[in-house]
């Protein structure tokens, strides 16, 4: 058997495979070939959606499933051994597996990459693959796993036989955790973007734990009702009649497949708790309180817990003098395990000075990266009352016939202190243009507002605009409040994707964090967000993927500026474009891009608000009663939309304000350093069409900034003349060109007339891959002959294809 003749996949099959097994592999337990690790990352342009390439290793393999210890990256015989060591390298890292290697068929080149061992690379003979137990004992060294510690690590993860398996970041985050805990680590923070499955990872985190005995006594804690309910009925599943809810309240909870429980609660009717279970899951503000007799926690000794699991930890629990931080203190013994989207670093608060720093991070850009998380189009409304504020005339009353206050009013004051009408009114329109133009008005939007009664005015504002769809269903536009009960009767049905209605939801801070809105589309900001935090829960609700439906990306418009967040270092995703209307302007982007899905609350308690914060809504609290301050209403002072432009974040974060055209110049200079390098890169292309593909796959869509500048291009021309300032020529231009130079004297008649007719093909229809036999198959060249007599008129194949490069090269000769 020749090597040489060998493609990589055979190299795979009928030597690494079976070097594999000789060493003690097992191929249906230990080994995967062909393991994606990544979706491909959503590229949105235009109206163009496209995904991004998936990565892919080798082999990888397991010492037990989950449990990855060693990388292989094949190449075909004609590549050296180690040719494919750097690409597994970065693979390796990511996936966070620390033996690596590459192999031609010949041997291996071995990487360690836990500095264990003296030599950091060695080459190995295609008979000396480290054996299972080898690599194993290897990597309990690295880890630091003495036996007892190494059971626990070798756990199984919850299997469900339906073939679910989790993603390699929450793998990562899972072994992260179990590691920590099993070398005697008490305090765990994981960090893990909205929408990446926190919960289906705390899940498998408490199930090895609970399985391998290591902890007995669990509580699962969270701040909404919601989140523990969907908890239990769905991941926690599998924990059964080992699991019980701390709370009175007993409720029956429709399950993912349609399917109904009725919830197991450990608390009788007065509060007395049932000690006999061993998961429990907890609501913060069901089992503490300002008051003594609310602190239910301190019903159980302070033992009684061996492991507690801290949901969204960065509310609440990171602050010293928090009322939550005082249940992880009752039960210090305990292990516990922070999980959040959005670690808290203030000057004041801090989640790591609690926790330590993160055992393990994934962030919202590294997911929108991978193609797990939805990218997202912003769109900046501005108004002319918050960019010039309000002063009222002299004797101006409000509605109540009392004088308004003679001082500047600005966007802080509107809807919270002093409410124009016809602001909102302008922001229930421009919401409502935005679902028309864009063709869809039942994209489930979740509209933030400054408080309920704001949310209130909103939703009759939304439903005035649209009467129609509200006459045909009156639950098209509804208030889901922390204190309006038919709005959160409706929750289920808003997140539900096979429910129809609700459809525009407004809110103001019970959707912000935590509930799962799969198919939330669009996000409107009509409230300013102070807090980093907030800020990216509230992005965080729509960065759920939902193919079924088609929802790649959302969109979020801001009428407040909360947006200006995307400029600070804290935020770590990338929006790719930011559109901001003119006042005539249509209200979505005339050509648009975007980045990263999710719902529920908010950023504060009660017992920590900053000195300007009372709480109105939310979180199950009793509202504040009498002695709060009267909102003052103004009629009639108007209001209108001023300033657009587009705006891009880059790669830094960094917003940078550019038309389309100068992103696209930027974007392919990072590709081309000059005109003589593209030039270059051009020539030696085989394929023409692989350049695009390759700038497409990065969502550079050529077509689409040739839509921008209204030319019909090549995109040769289009690229030099967008990255380098060239002047371009038409693609009957080019054709011209050759023609005058009558290239085609030295070749027969039949060859010269497919040549010609090639060319015409190029003007008319743009084709590229000139050299693709599969174009002779087609008018005009059908006509001609067959395919085998066309190409014979070259006297052979590689004559018709040396022939049509030879055409390409004078076509693109023209660069001027």
């Amino acid at each position: 058997m020749d090597k040489r003749t060998l493609t990589e996949r055979d190299i795979c099959t009928k030597l690494i495979l079976p070097a594999l097994k000789r060493a003690g592999w097992d191929e249906m337990l230990q080994v995967r070939e062909e393991v994606f690790f990544t979706n491909g990352r959503i590229i949105v342009r235009g109206k163009l959606v496209t995904r991004g390439k998936a990565k892919k290793a080798d082999f990888v393999l397991y010492f037990k499933p989950n449990i990855p210890v060693a990388l292989i990256e094949a190449k075909d015989n004609n590549h050296d051994v180690g040719d494919g060591i750097q690409q597994g390298l970065e693979y390796a890292v990511t996936l966070g597996i620390p033996f690596v290697f590459s192999s031609n068929g010949d041997g291996f080149l071995f990487h360690d990459r836990t500095g264990q061992t003296a030599t950091k690379e060695m080459n190995l003979g295609l008979d000396a693959f480290p054996s299972p137990a080898d690599l194993w004992a290897r990597y309990c060294a690295w880890k630091g796993l003495g036996p007892e510690a190494e059971q626990i690590v070798l756990q199984d993860y919850f299997d469900d036989g339906g073939g679910k398996t989790p993603r390699y970041y929450q793998v990562n985050a899972v072994n992260a955790a179990i590691e920590a805990v099993a070398a005697g680590r008490d305090r765990v923070l994981l960090v893990m973007a909205t929408g990446t499955g926190k919960t289906y990872t705390a899940f498998q985190i408490i199930w090895r734990l609970w399985k391998a005995g290591k902890k007995k006594r669990i509580l699962f804690l969270a701040d909404r009702n919601v989140l523990i309910d969907q908890t239990m009925v769905n991941d926690f599943r599998p924990f059964g009649a080992a699991m019980a809810k701390l709370s009175t309240s007993s409720k029956t909870i429709e399950r993912q497949d349609g399917s109904t429980v009725d919830l197991t609660l450990a608390l009788d009717r007065k509060r007395r708790i049932d000690t006999a279970f061993e998961i429990y899951l907890g609501l913060y503000q069901a089992i503490t309180g300002p008051e003594e007799s609310q602190k239910l926690y301190k019903e159980f000794s302070r033992e009684f817990f061996d492991l507690i699991v801290i949901d969204e930890c960065h509310r609440g629990s990171a602050a010293d003098d928090s009322a939550w931080r005082a249940i992880l203190t009752h039960f210090s013994g305990a292990t516990q395990i922070g999980l959040t989207a959005t670690p808290k670093e203030t000057e004041y608060v801090s989640n790591t000075d609690y926790f330590g720093e993160p055992m393990f991070t994934y962030s919202l850009r590294q997911g929108i990266s991978d193609g797990f998380l939805a990218p997202y189009k912003v769109i900046k409304v501005h108004i002319d009352r918050d960019i010039e504020g309000y002063r009222p005339e002299l004797g101006q009353l409000d509605r109540d016939g009392n004088e308004v206050e003679d001082r500047i009013y600005n966007t802080k004051d509107f809807d919270r202190t002093l409410v124009l009408d016809d602001r909102t009114l302008l922001t229930a329109k421009k919401i409502t243009e935005f679902l028309k133009e864009s063709g869809d008005r039942f994209q489930k939007t979740i509209v933030f507002c400054v408080d309920e009664e704001h949310a209130a005015r909103m939703r009759q504002a939304l439903v005035n605009e649209n009467r129609d769809l509200c006459d045909d269903n009156h639950r098209y536009a509804m208030r889901i409040t922390g204190t309006d009960k038919d709005g959160q009767d409706q929750l289920g049905n808003f997140i539900d994707p096979e429910s129809r209605y609700p459809v525009l939801v407004t809110t103001s801070r019970l959707l912000s964090t935590g509930v799962d809105a799969q198919t939330c589309r669009l996000i409107v900001l009509d409230r300013p967000v102070g807090s980093m935090t907030e800020f990216k829960q509230i992005v965080g609700r729509g960065t759920r993927v939902h193919e079924d439906t088609k929802k790649f990306y959302f969109t979020l418009i801001d009428f407040r500026g909360a947006t200006n967040h995307f400029a600070d270092p804290e935020y770590d995703g990338d929006a790719v474009q930011i559109y901001e209307p003119d006042a005539d302007d249509p209200i979505t982007p005339p050509d648009t891009a975007g980045e990263p899905n999710d719902i529920g609350e908010a950023d504060q308690t009660p017992y920590n608000l900053p000195e300007d914060e009372t709480i109105v809504d939310g979180l199950g609290f009793p509202q504040p009663t009498g002695g709060g301050s009267r909102k003052i209403y103004v009629d009639g002072v108007g209001a209108r939309i001023v300033a657009e432009r587009v705006e891009y974040l880059d790669e830094n974060g960094r917003l940078v304000t550019e038309s389309l055209r100068d992103f696209t110049k930027t974007a392919l200079k990072k590709h081309y350093a000059s005109l003589d390098d593209f030039l270059k890169r051009w020539k030696a292309a085989e394929r023409k069409q692989a350049i695009i593909d390759e700038l497409e796959a990065e969502g550079l869509a050529l077509d689409v900034i040739g839509d921008e500048l209204g030319k019909n291009l090549d995109p040769f021309d289009l690229i030099c003349h967008v990255a380098f300032d060239r002047k371009p020529l038409t693609r009957r231009e080019r054709a011209d060109n050759v023609k005058k130079r009558d290239v085609f004297t030295k070749y027969g008649p039949q060859a010269r007339a497919v040549l010609e007719a090639l060319l015409e093909k190029y003007r008319d229809d743009g084709v590229l891959n000139l050299d693709d036999a599969n174009v002779l198959k087609i008018a005009p060249f059908s006509a001609m002959g067959s395919v085998v007599q066309l190409i014979n008129s070259f006297g052979s194949r590689e004559s018709f294809e040396k022939a049509v490069h030879e055409l390409q090269d004078v076509l693109y000769q023209e660069t001027a």
